[in-house]
């Protein structure tokens, strides 16, 4: 069903992120905040519509914009969500607490952010999950790209030469960490494995499955400057995708390796427009069963 397109035939109007509600705190590298409207589309009109309002699971959440826009949306009766990586999992933790949630809020909202007070937080070993969770979000918050992985450098210059100071909104992040206390009865957070996850429990036949691994397909690179856990088998997940019970959608780097997995599997695939966090054009590739209600707008 894989469909041959040319880099540029997709000539639809790439998402304004701005139009999109931010609702994580992360600022996350390969963040989905651009596929929002199509998440809303596959979910009210697409296949995944036809089973209702079921459980989505997504098991490479990451900074977790298009789960949080499910469960504030209620496009799913349940949301459920996973990460491997320990330091993005305390985070999740934590915004799932209440108190510990709080906690952070206050945490954030107070911190006076300084190179001294940036290095004091980040060299010490954190104590208990919620103090990861706040080294965690400062890290992400002033270093260079939101990046976490070991060996990412700090925000020199920054936006209007405000150096470490030109991610941190305090106020903002605050907002955003309570606001979820709205959704956590729709909400669970499961610290593991994706891959294992999704082979235990492809047979749930009343679920959809949102599938962002790292794009780390075709011998890139950027993944394992980008993530401490990068290394995946993408063949392995294709084929473990092809066995769910529910429909999923797939979200890939738009390269002809990835297109060939498609193939190989007889799943269906189609660009998408986007900029990347330099701003420049460019298309991803969605992928799954039939993505006629993304061709039918």
């Amino acid at each position: 069903m894989m469909r041959q397109l040319s880099l540029f035939e997709n000539t639809e109007k790439i998402t304004n992120v701005m139009s999109v509600p931010l609702r994580s705190p992360f600022r996350y590298p390969g963040g989905k905040t651009w596929l929002v409207p199509r998440i809303r589309q596959w979910l009210t009109r697409g296949y995944a519509y036809s089973v209702g309002k079921a459980e989505f699971i997504e098991p490479f959440v990451g900074g977790g914009i298009v789960s949080l826009t499910v469960a504030f949306e209620q496009l799913a009766d349940r949301v459920t969500m996973l990460e491997i990586d320990s330091e993005v999992a305390a985070v999740w933790q934590t915004l799932l607490k209440g108190s510990d949630r709080a906690w952070l809020a206050q945490r954030i909202s107070t911190f006076n952010i300084s190179p001294d007070a940036v290095n004091s937080v980040l060299d010490a070993v954190p104590v208990d999950l919620k103090e990861k969770a706040f080294q965690t979000i400062l890290k992400n918050r002033v270093n260079r790209g939101g990046i976490l992985a070991a060996g990412a450098g700090k925000i020199k210059r920054g936006e209007k030469n405000k150096g470490l100071e030109s991610r941190w909104y305090p106020e903002t992040l605050k907002r955003r960490i309570l606001n979820i206390e709205q959704i956590c009865d729709r909400l669970t957070f499961i610290a593991g494995d994706g891959m294992e996850f999704l082979r235990k429990n492809a047979r749930i036949s009343n679920a959809v499955f949102f599938i962002d691994p790292p794009y780390t397909a075709a011998g890139k690179k950027a993944g394992s400057r980008l993530y401490t856990h990068w290394e995946l088998d993408h063949e392995e997940l294709f084929r473990i995708s092809r066995t769910l019970s529910g429909d999923f959608l797939m979200t890939y780097d738009n390269v002809k390796e990835v297109r060939q997995l498609a193939d190989k599997f007889g799943l269906d695939t189609e660009t998408v427009p986007m900029k990347n966090t330099h701003h420049a054009k460019m298309t991803e590739l969605l992928i799954g069963r039939n993505l006629d209600w993304v061709r039918s707008r």
